[in-house]
């Protein structure tokens, strides 16, 4: 299964994170598929730089967001896009499905 996860980078008590794409049976710190930005909680406010583009690909072909992704891309509003890319798809069908009924 394929995660959207933050891998840790930065000396020691220095914590900078990288978000990437990684297979869940990696290590946090172990390879990883594709890196889509970083976030770096020391700073105030927390400093994140995602490539939009990227997350919501990875979205669509499956990847799960654990935890602290998921929340990252809900506050810069990422997870709405994707929800709202699969509300599109269902009205689409349903108003697909009314003209099959009406003829």
């Amino acid at each position: 299964m394929l995660k959207i996860r933050l891998r840790r980078v930065g000396a020691k008590k220095q914590p900078s994170y990288r978000v990437v794409v990684a297979d869940s049976r990696e290590a946090r710190d172990g390879s990883f598929i594709e890196r889509l930005g970083h976030y770096n909680p020391r700073q105030d406010p927390p400093e994140v730089v995602l490539d939009e583009e990227k997350a919501l690909k990875w979205l669509r072909v499956g990847a799960q967001p654990t935890e602290a992704v998921e929340g990252i891309l809900r506050r810069y509003g990422t997870l709405d896009k994707m929800n709202g890319v699969v509300e599109d798809v269902a009205d689409e069908v349903e108003v697909v499905e009314e003209v099959k009924e009406e003829a």
